[in-house]
């Protein structure tokens, strides 16, 4: 079965055409329209599905990763910082458009679960997927399958509270994991102890590489928060494998010392779970769209 992902994103919106096999025939990408509104995004991701099917020359199912979660209390769009979209029944009118059902879930959910079936955490039982960007989002597979929760919300440890006098988060509430762990986290964390608020998060850990004692100190923070947060998830979860993705995954040293972080707070005498980087990059989130949709699926 041919199946369609599209990635919805802040910047930019894309789509691929993926085989039975997990290759990826096709791929497109057309900027978010984020500034026009709603409706302009919703004309964008039917285009861009118009256009792929029109070079397949066949209708596909369509799978699509969102920011933020279909409500299940009202079937509207949840929790998206992509603010437009928050209270539109974002599944039901593309479905109308397309003319037929459409499959939707968290960006993060899609990253997790295409790692799962062919990425780095391929052939285990329970992998963890998390996003550490401009956000910070997580979701869980079991066995192959994606595990939503009656709420939607299963995975999102960026928006448990990690210092209650912490930063305002978005959602309302302070010191949420987000406000430390994303990009914009750590640049703020940096400023609040004396560095340059116009640097951004890469050129900070490339500074403490090259031995800048601040930028040091600042990393050694984000990474004894991101053993502390993510040794919640693990006490809870007890994955085979939690898989990393989004700008922050590039840090090395989350691999190299954050087990090591992690451990500190676990609550056993030994780490089993393993730190990877994800196999796909910036495809991860588009081709779990598209399996959504399993390849088998009739």
């Amino acid at each position: 079965m041919i199946r369609i992902g599209i990635d919805l994103g802040g910047t930019k919106t894309e789509g691929i055409v993926m085989d039975e096999a997990g290759r990826i025939l096709l791929r497109e990408r057309l900027p978010t329209p984020q500034t026009d509104g709603y409706d302009a995004i919703l004309q964008n991701v039917y285009t861009l599905v118009r256009d792929l099917e029109k070079k397949t020359g066949q209708a596909c199912r369509v799978g699509v990763g969102t920011p933020g979660a279909i409500s299940t209390r009202t079937d509207t769009l949840k929790n998206s910082n992509t603010v437009c979209l928050n209270g539109k029944p974002f599944q039901h009118d593309l479905e109308k458009i397309l003319h037929r059902p459409i499959r939707i879930a968290n960006d993060a959910n899609c990253f997790a679960l295409s790692e799962a079936i062919d990425g780095a955490g391929q052939g285990v039982g329970v992998v963890f997927g998390v996003i550490l960007g401009t956000g910070v989002g997580g979701g869980i597979v079991f066995h192959g399958k994606l595990h939503e929760g009656p709420q939607h919300i299963a995975g999102e440890w960026g928006h448990n509270i990690l210092e209650a006098d912490g930063p305002p988060c978005y959602c309302g509430k302070r010191g949420c994991v987000e406000t430390f762990l994303s990009g914009p986290g750590l640049v703020y964390d940096w400023s609040r102890h004396g560095g340059d608020a116009a640097l951004a998060a890469k050129n900070i850990v490339a500074l403490a590489e090259q031995g800048d004692a601040r930028a040091e100190a600042a990393l050694q923070r984000y990474l004894y928060r991101f053993g502390k947060a993510l040794s919640v998830v693990l006490n809870i979860l007890d994955p085979d494998v939690v898989v990393l993705g989004g700008g922050m995954s590039n840090i090395q040293r989350l691999y190299s010392e954050g087990p090591d972080f992690i451990r500190r707070h676990l609550f056993n005498d030994e780490l089993r779970t393993r730190i990877l980087p994800n196999s796909h990059g910036d495809s991860s989130g588009v081709r779990g769209a598209a399996q959504l949709w399993p390849a088998k699926e009739s």
